[in-house]
């Protein structure tokens, strides 16, 4: 298992990450924190294989953050999960050994192909590094190709907010059921709005939907969050 630290200040998002996380096969959450300091200390306190991280935390900059991890032997990846989209701050990232950078707004699909892509660049490298490999060229360059993706995330379709949609993912991260009308409620959002992300994830099979029959007229629909076939 690939264990994952994700370091994002707000809490709802960093819910939603580490929710997203526990949905892709070969990776479990080794700690969630909202401040690059508690990074520091369970870096330091707990086996941890790829961090998750925002670039503007409260207390340092993330790119600060990855310094002080080189400076002090912590050898974890890391993925920057952030809106930033200054090329300088591209090319800093880049320097400071980031292996990718996601950037917010984003699907599940968009994150589970970046997280399989990184899972895929270290069994590609575990081969190149292993005594009896062949090694060269062409097994490096087919390491680093994994963490580039072959494809396009689809999108939200319009209308829907990928930030609410991950909510609406964080929300139901619990796996317990609940209705349009309790998503609604705990988001601050019109029922209508949080069927339409709930239906929407019915629709992409990551949530099911079911009918809850309890009084006159048509039924209510409870949703529970779906945990996709690992072999897929």
């Amino acid at each position: 298992m690939i264990r994952t630290l994700v370091v994002e200040d707000d809490p709802v998002l960093a819910d939603a990450h580490a929710v997203f996380t526990d949905r892709v096969p070969g990776f479990e959450i080794a700690g969630v924190t909202g401040s690059g300091t508690e990074a520091l200390r369970l870096l330091s306190t707990r086996r941890v294989d790829l961090v998750l991280l925002d670039l503007y935390l409260p207390d340092l900059h993330g790119l600060d953050l990855c310094r002080s991890m080189r400076a002090r032997g912590h050898e974890a990846d890391v993925v920057a999960v952030t809106s930033a989209r200054d090329l300088r701050l591209v090319r800093s990232a880049v320097s400071l050994g980031v292996v990718q950078y996601l950037l917010k707004p984003f699907s599940f699909a968009a994150f589970r192909e970046r997280l399989d892509g990184y899972a895929e660049y270290r069994r590609r490298i575990a081969e190149v590094d292993a005594p009896a490999a062949a090694g060269g060229q062409h097994a490096v360059d087919g390491a680093f190709a994994a963490l580039r993706g072959t494809s396009e995330s689809p999108p939200l379709p319009k209308g829907l907010a990928a930030a609410t949609f991950e909510a609406v993912v964080a929300q139901l991260g619990t796996g317990t059921a609940t209705s349009a009308a309790e998503v609604a409620t705990a988001l601050g959002i019109s029922r209508p709005t949080a069927r339409r992300y709930l239906d929407h994830l019915s629709a992409r099979r990551l949530v099911t939907r079911e009918p809850r029959y309890g009084g006159a007229g048509r039924p209510e629909y409870i949703y529970r969050r779906h945990r996709p076939d690992t072999n897929n």
